[in-house]
């Protein structure tokens, strides 16, 4: 006689799946393909790149990777006609573009129904670049809840102006805004609540809690920093450190994972493990160079 699945659950079993079933989806993840489990082949909405040159080194960012394998994209946009969504941008910072007012111009102009992103670490974001800028939704890097541990993490001394930006599009409520946080345990995993509680305080909207790839050429930094590699390709640390984060904000996990977990059982969902490695990242998409010919 089998057993039946409900007697193995328990109790942090079903508080999990529970919290999993009323998760909402990211706001940045809406229109992502890889919502849609019956495509096999899903890719993630429109990007512009303005540069892959970044003032931080985060110890694992998957852009230094691409730049010291020379596959880093070229600036420009990769895309399609008729977009829902565009980021700008998912690989470096964009602020460090003299470009950046220019190319949310364009791009608004060129898609005036797209919904657009800004991807940023958000240490140059100032009140008077932000009066400058026009977006829907601003996604903000913060990984670390105290100075010391951002240094560790960034290797730039950029605390306080990251903190300082959270409070600008905090305050402004005409925007999406969101505090993007990596999962690290062993790294960062105590400081995730804190994050979400000053985000919070700041007025910000959202906490993105994602998990970590583990690039090859990032893996001996993230090792000497302390990552509990074990615990981090693991699904139900990762909604542990979430529930926490929840007690203070709207916090929400990477959709293409999310997705996927929904379907799955109680049991399933506790013992479940992410594949985290990988080599490099790729583009998938187009890279179009008429948009910006269509606005001169």
């Amino acid at each position: 006689m089998g057993v039946e699945p409900q007697i193995l659950e328990n109790e942090e079993a079903r508080l999990l799946k529970k919290f999993v079933d009323d998760l909402a989806y990211p706001s940045h993840c809406r229109f992502c393909q890889g919502l849609d489990l019956s495509n096999p082949n899903p890719i993630h909405h429109p990007s512009y790149e303005l540069t892959p040159a970044c003032n931080h080194d985060c110890i694992f960012c998957y852009s230094n990777v691409a730049v010291k394998l020379g596959k880093a994209p070229k600036p420009g946009y990769y895309g399609w006609d008729n977009p829902n969504a565009i980021t700008v941008s998912q690989y470096g910072e964009p602020l460090i573009s003299p470009r950046i007012i220019e190319v949310n111009r364009i791009l608004r102009k060129r898609f005036p129904e797209a919904r657009l992103d800004l991807q940023t670490n958000g240490s140059l974001l100032t009140e008077e670049l932000w009066e400058k800028l026009d977006f829907d939704l601003v996604m903000i890097s913060l990984d670390a809840a105290s100075r010391e541990k951002h240094l560790e993490i960034t290797n730039a001394d950029t605390f306080d102006n990251v903190v300082n930006a959270l409070r600008i599009v905090g305050r402004d409520k005409s925007v999406r805004s969101i505090v993007r946080t990596i999962f690290m345990p062993g790294i960062n995993d105590e400081d995730i609540p804190k994050i979400a509680e000053l985000a919070a305080s700041l007025g910000v909207d959202e906490m993105m809690l994602q998990p970590l790839t583990i690039h090859k050429l990032n893996g001996e930094r993230l090792r000497e920093a302390g990552l509990d590699f074990e615990r981090a390709e693991s699904v139900r640390e990762l909604l542990k450190v979430a529930m926490e984060a929840k007690k203070y904000i709207d916090v929400r996990i990477s959709g293409c994972l999310l997705v996927q977990l929904k379907r799955m059982d109680a049991l399933t969902l506790y013992n479940v493990y992410k594949v985290s490695r990988e080599v490099s990242p790729l583009v998938k998409r187009k890279k179009l160079d008429e948009i910006e010919k269509s606005n001169t």
